[in-house]
């Protein structure tokens, strides 16, 4: 048996030893590539979501500068818009996709920013401006006032009739003027500029048509039972609320259609209602009207409109400064129905009507008209500060219907509240000291005789003379040093009856003026 030789075997051993490194080295190598496989495998993977993930992500800042460039685009200009006018839509996102994200939070919460950034500087521009206008209507202001004092000096000092037309004209020229300066005013927190003493509210009523063109449409019902008064505190801004609602009744209806005013007394306080049978309201106006008159916020000088409609604003006003309620709503007439309550505690008073007799000019209450039909040597009187008719002080049912050629701007009594000066009262005379009135009879008073014609067609109405003072005729022409102060207001009276086909005349040559809040 031949042997194998060790050479051989040694090689043999370690042919086989190579052969299982190399079968280890294989082994190993192909787990390594593998692991190598899986990882490029993952790799990939990663790599497609990383690219996949900048792919939405690019798409999203995308979509967040398409939503950033609709902000400033849309959205803002929208908001700004709104701020403005309320009834204008603010858009919203662009991308549903982002509400309720973070990016919906911070475009909404730099949208709320800019709210707030631009109302206060709208508050604060409007203060300035409305500081800029109060301080200029409180002079203009002054300075009418001293052009009506100077005007109602005139008219005492010339006789002749065409040159008291003229004078009575410009009078109420400037009377119109100063009711715009002072609604202004009022409405940019100013004072209303005059301080008077306790009025007769059917004094007020005349007072403010005699302010207005027009006046001769205004037909008042004076349905009081006791002669009620306002307090002096309340007598200019009642006045100025009176005027602003009695002129967009009439600027709002037509020339040839009247204006009905009821004086109303309640249990609680006393009303003034002013029907009008124009073209009315619609329900948006009334809701804004009704949030300017109601007086509960701040009305910028940007939201009255271009140009300016500030009446129902300043009446707004002093509705919050004094204590008066005003509303309104559509008229049974197709028009619209303002109604100012004033409240018997504190703005009401009670009045003595021997001490302060109520301006001929103002409408009787039904009570005064039926003790003017009374028997003769049957006496009539006040008690308590109440107003007695002999029937017991039922009142007529018959309205009592104001003389539309008696109001006028020269014609109000400023002791109740109509002008503006001491000098417009026609009945101006020396106090003197009452006197026990004797039994009263129609012949006693002629002053509340029906209206008599003029030769021109035009009634008048005579001045009321106190109970139980005879009579005094005209005093002859003479020197105005002269006269008396009896005399003097005798004249005036006179003067104010032969003008007023002059100021009709005037009324119809003159373009009617733009209406304040309605419409």
């Amino acid at each position: 048996m031949t042997s194998i030789p060790a050479t051989l075997l040694w090689c043999l051993s370690a042919g086989t030893a190579a052969a299982v490194v190399m079968i280890f080295f294989l082994v190993r190598m192909r787990q390594g590539t593998q692991a190598l496989r899986r990882h490029l495998a993952t790799a990939e993977a990663r790599s497609s979501a990383a690219e996949r993930g900048h792919t939405e992500l690019a798409a999203q800042l995308r979509a967040t500068e398409d939503e950033l460039r609709h902000l400033a685009e849309a959205r803002l200009p929208d908001l700004a818009t709104s701020l403005a006018h309320p009834h204008v839509t603010v858009r919203g996102l662009r991308d549903p996709r982002f509400t309720g994200t973070d990016v919906d939070r911070a475009l909404t919460a730099a949208m709320d920013q800019l709210t707030q950034a631009v109302g206060k500087e709208r508050t604060r521009v409007d203060e300035a401006a409305q500081a800029t206008m109060r301080g200029a209507t409180t002079t203009i202001q002054a300075l009418l006032y001293r052009l009506q004092t100077l005007l109602q000096e005139m008219q005492h000092r010339y006789d002749d009739q065409a040159v008291a037309q003229d004078l009575l004209q410009a009078d109420f020229l400037n009377e119109q003027a100063l009711r715009r300066v002072q609604t202004t005013g009022v409405v940019c927190g100013a004072w209303p500029g005059l301080t008077r003493e306790d009025s007769h509210l059917a004094d007020l009523v005349v007072g403010a048509m005699s302010r207005l063109r027009g006046y001769e449409r205004v037909q008042v019902s004076n349905l009081l039972r006791d002669p009620v008064g306002v307090v002096a505190r309340a007598v200019e801004p009642v006045a100025i609320a009176l005027t602003e609602l009695l002129a967009n009744a009439l600027h709002h209806s037509h020339h040839e259609l009247p204006v009905a005013v009821t004086l109303q007394q309640g249990n609680r306080g006393a009303s003034v209602i002013v029907d009008d049978y124009g073209i009315g309201m619609h329900a948006d106006e009334i809701a804004y009207a009704t949030r300017l008159l109601s007086g509960g916020e701040q009305v910028l000088l940007t939201e009255l409109g271009d140009p300016p409609r500030s009446g129902f604003a300043a009446v707004g006003q002093l509705v919050r400064q004094y204590g008066f309620t005003v509303h309104v709503e559509s008229s049974p007439y197709g028009g619209v129905r303002a109604v100012i309550y004033i409240p018997g505690d504190p703005l009401l008073t009670l009045l003595d009507e021997t001490a302060q007799p109520m301006s001929a000019m103002a409408p009787l209450p039904p009570q005064m008209l039926h003790a003017h039909s009374t028997p003769l040597g049957v006496p009539t009187g006040v008690s308590g500060g109440m107003s007695q008719s002999l029937s017991g002080g039922a009142p007529s049912p018959e309205p009592v219907a104001a003389t539309p050629t008696a109001v006028g701007p020269a014609a109000a009594a400023p002791a109740a509240g109509a002008g503006h000066t001491p000098a417009r009262a026609p009945e101006a005379e020396p106090a003197r000291t009452p006197e026990p009135a004797p039994a009263y009879t129609p012949e006693a008073e002629p002053a509340h005789a029906p209206d008599s014609a003029s030769d021109d067609g035009l009634p008048r109405r005579r001045r009321r003379r106190p109970v139980g003072e005879p009579e005094r005729p005209l005093p002859r022409t003479e020197p105005v040093a002269e006269r008396s102060p009896e005399e003097s207001a005798t004249r005036w009276a006179a003067l104010q009856s032969g003008t007023l086909s002059g100021r009709a005349e005037a009324e119809y040559r003159t373009p009617r003026p733009e209406g304040n809040d309605q419409g």
